[in-house]
C-alpha cells in the first residue's frame, strides 16, 4: 500500500508538471499504461528518463520569446535600426510552429502597430519587395525549437537568396540544440534563445552524462528494439525537450511512442503519431 501511495504521488506530480500537453493530455491512467509496457526491472529507469524531460508550457514559451525579442530590439535600436527596417519571418510550411510563434509574438509585442514587417519565408515577392525598399536592416526568424538546424537553414537560405540589400540575421527561438547552434554560426545568423540544449544534457544521447552508463545503454537498447532506425529520434539526436504544442521528432520513442502508438505508447506522442480516429457512421 505504501508503494502504491508513493507511486500515485509520483504520477500526480508528473501530471501537474506536464499539464497542457495538447496532442494527448498526460493522465495518471496514461502514465500507468505507459510504465506497464516495460519489463519490471526497466520501469524505474524509464520513469527516471521521463522525470528528466524539460517540458515547456505555453506560458514559458511565450515568456522566453517576448523577453528575448525585447532584448534584441533594444540592441537593434541602439545600433540605429528602426522598426520599419526590421522584418520578422516565419519559416517552414503554413501551420507550422514557427507561424504560431510569430503570431504569439505579434500579439504580445504589438509588432504590426509598432511598424515592423511580418512575412512568411515562402513569400518570395514580399521578401524581395520589402527588402529592396528597406535596403538595409535586420531579419528576425522565429520558432519554438530547433534540433539539427537543417530545416531552419533550408528556409533561411531560400530567404537569403531573395533578399535585396544588407541585413543582419537573427534566429529568435525558445530552445536550440547545439548542433543547430553551430550551423547558424556558419551562416552568421545570431541565435537568441532561452536555452541551448547540449548533447550531455540528453539522457539517451550517446554523449549524455545524466544517467549511469548501464541504465542509459539499457534504455537505448529498448528504444532501438522498438524502432531500429528511429528509436532515438530523428538522426539519433535523442532530445528530451518537449513543448506544449508537440514533441519534436527528435525525441526517442521511449517518450514519444511509435506511429499509431501500436508498438509503443508514448507519454508525449506528436499529433501525427496518434491513431487515426474511426469515423462514426450513422
Amino acid at each position: 500500500m505504501l508503494f502504491n501511495i508513493s507511486a500515485l504521488a509520483r504520477y500526480m506530480r508528473l501530471v501537474w508538471r506536464f499539464r497542457g500537453y495538447r496532442p494527448k493530455p498526460v493522465t495518471i491512467r496514461g502514465l500507468r499504461e505507459w510504465v506497464s509496457q516495460f519489463a519490471k526491472q526497466d520501469r524505474p529507469i524509464a520513469l527516471d528518463v521521463l522525470e528528466r524531460v524539460e517540458y515547456l508550457t505555453e506560458r514559458e514559451v511565450k515568456k522566453v520569446l517576448v523577453e528575448q525579442n525585447e532584448t534584441l530590439l533594444k540592441k537593434l535600436q541602439a545600433d540605429g535600426i528602426p522598426p520599419k527596417n526590421i522584418i520578422y519571418v516565419s519559416i517552414d510550411k503554413a501551420g507550422s510552429s514557427s507561424a504560431v510563434m510569430l503570431n504569439i509574438l505579434r500579439d504580445a509585442c504589438h509588432l504590426e502597430r509598432r511598424g515592423f514587417h511580418l512575412l512568411d519565408s515562402r513569400d518570395v515577392l514580399g521578401i524581395s519587395k520589402i527588402s529592396s525598399e528597406i535596403d538595409q536592416g535586420a531579419i528576425i526568424y522565429v520558432d519554438d525549437f530547433s534540433a539539427s538546424g537543417g530545416q531552419f537553414c533550408e528556409s533561411r537560405d531560400f530567404v537569403f537568396q531573395n533578399l535585396i540589400g544588407t541585413f543582419a540575421e537573427f534566429f529568435l527561438v525558445t530552445c536550440i540544440c547545439e548542433e543547430a547552434f553551430y550551423k547558424l554560426a556558419e551562416r552568421r545568423v545570431e541565435a537568441r534563445t532561452g536555452h541551448v540544449h547540449a548533447k550531455a544534457e540528453r539522457p539517451l544521447h550517446d554523449q549524455g552524462t545524466i544517467l549511469q552508463h548501464e541504465k542509459k545503454e539499457r534504455m537505448r537498447e529498448v528504444c532501438l528494439e522498438v524502432d531500429k532506425k528511429g528509436g532515438l529520434g530523428y538522426s539519433s539526436l535523442a532530445t528530451n525537450v518537449v513543448l506544449y504544442r508537440n514533441s519534436p521528432n527528435t525525441v526517442p520513442v521511449l517518450l514519444r511512442g511509435t506511429k499509431g502508438q501500436d508498438r509503443m505508447i508514448g507519454v508525449f506522442p506528436r499529433t501525427d503519431d496518434l491513431p487515426v480516429p474511426r469515423l462514426l457512421l450513422g
